[in-house]
């Protein structure tokens, strides 16, 4: 094959920040792919069957980590990484086999623990959260009891806010607890609340934000600073703002915190996704993920032009890397993203031709939504609940977070049945923007 002399990247697929296209198009003349999957498993077999022709997928169904780092190492990769959570230990053990950089095993442990993620930065000194490993009802109260109400509830390794809730009472823990564990032993932590500071970012938006870096050598380089949209009840996120509505002083208090957990936890390499809460007592850090976060790569792209995908690659290959130019990040447009999340409670949503009204609002550039033959809206499933996605721009933050009230208040019509009769729909007076809604079930959002 005409790219054979381009060095192997092993790619451990599963479902997570960047697919196989992107990766694809990210690796064109700088090195060739090869994913290594699950070749059933539904969250990736449909995305790969899509780019079976054009890299090579190498099927690791029902092989231990000995097995698959033994293939890993017949294959003499240049580099590997994984974009996904649920593949971070995985990826770690494979570079450790194979001599390449990737984050090591006690590293990758602490980015997927919440546990071992909070003991680790309260050793270091970063920030000292409460936080207690939990697993049967029995153990809810006693758990409470040392880490105070209210408490936040979520499995010990997840993503995506998926069973995470606010606990206020030792018998509410408890149901929750076995509500969730149903079905399954599974561990949990009952974590600190931290209190946000509503003033820290104004009106209209989240009180916390995500850092986006590169590390290089164990030196984290900031790519971008994201503000969030509110969340929807319990925690569940709804997209991004880039950048964040926060004042330069604050935005270089995040950062010193964020590179020092980055430090703390012996992340040498990579790119890193960590959520900050901002609090009255300043920035606390939420967790720090060792990967891409999910829809970064698109967002950073849209505003600066610089791919967080490509620079993922480099960084595996060991290749040199530049950050984004922090003047890009910066300038007469705020770029965002808003997820299409069910709200709580009963829903009698309307037809999908309730949802071309949303581009219609300035500022809108796609809408990209698949309501599903059969509604799932249980908050439980965080995230991955959403339908969609809108895309688009605004002149400041104060003109975005007046669309973004637009916006949800066209969404409840939908989430509710409200069908307005298109008479009566404001118009912008501008083209019809994109509005795709494709047929076939949506992938996971993460």
């Amino acid at each position: 094959m005409a790219h054979s002399a381009l060095p192997a990247l092993l790619v451990v697929h599963d479902r997570g920040s960047a697919g196989p296209l992107r990766i694809l198009s990210a690796a064109r003349g700088l090195c060739r792919v090869i994913f290594l999957s699950e070749a059933e498993n539904p969250a990736s077999a449909a995305e790969l069957a899509q780019v079976a022709g054009h890299a090579e997928v190498v099927d690791i169904t029902g092989l231990g980590e000995a097995e698959v780092c033994r293939l890993a190492g017949r294959l003499d990769p240049a580099g590997v990484l994984t974009f996904s959570e649920y593949r971070l230990r995985l990826t770690a053990a494979v570079a450790a086999h194979c001599g390449v950089p990737f984050h090591s095993r006690a590293t990758a442990e602490a980015l997927t623990d919440k546990y071992v993620q909070r003991r680790a930065l309260g050793e270091a000194g970063v920030q000292r959260t409460g936080c207690v490993p939990l697993r049967h009802p029995d153990e809810a109260a006693a758990a409470l009891a040392r880490v105070g109400a209210p408490a936040v509830l979520k499995p010990r390794h997840s993503a995506g806010s998926v069973d995470t809730c606010l606990v206020t009472s030792a018998d509410e823990c408890r149901a929750r607890l076995a509500e969730f564990a149903e079905g399954g032993n599974r561990d949990f932590v009952l974590e600190e609340f931290l209190p946000g500071d509503p003033a820290r970012t104004g009106p209209g938006w989240a009180d916390y934000v995500s850092v986006e870096s590169l590390v290089v050598d164990g030196e984290p380089q900031t790519a971008a600073i994201n503000g969030k949209p509110p969340l929807v009840p319990p925690f569940r996120e709804t997209g991004h703002v880039l950048p964040a509505p926060v004042p330069p002083a604050l935005a270089a208090e995040i950062v010193r915190l964020e590179q020092a957990a980055v430090r703390a936890l012996g992340i040498r390499h990579g790119i890193t996704h960590t959520e900050v809460k901002l609090t009255p007592d300043g920035p606390r850090i939420i967790e720090v993920n060792g990967r891409l976060g999910g829809f970064v790569a698109e967002i950073v792209q849209r505003r600066t032009g610089y791919d967080m995908v490509a620079a993922a690659l480099r960084l595996a290959l060991g290749l040199p890397v530049t950050s984004p130019d922090p003047a890009r990040l910066y300038g007469d447009r705020v770029t965002f993203q808003y997820l299409l999340v069910p709200p709580v409670g009963p829903l009698r949503p309307g037809p999908p031709a309730l949802l071309d009204d949303l581009g219609e609002l300035p500022g809108v550039d796609l809408v990209d939504v698949s309501p599903p033959a059969h509604w799932h809206t249980d908050w439980r499933r965080g995230t991955t609940g959403a339908i969609g996605t809108v895309y688009g721009s605004a002149a400041d933050h104060t003109e975005l977070r007046a669309l973004l009230d637009r916006l949800r208040e066209r969404l409840d019509r939908f989430w509710h049945g409200t069908d307005v009769p298109q008479a009566a729909m404001p118009h912008s007076g501008v083209p019809h923007t994109d509005v795709r809604i494709p047929t076939p079930p949506r992938p996971s959002v993460r």
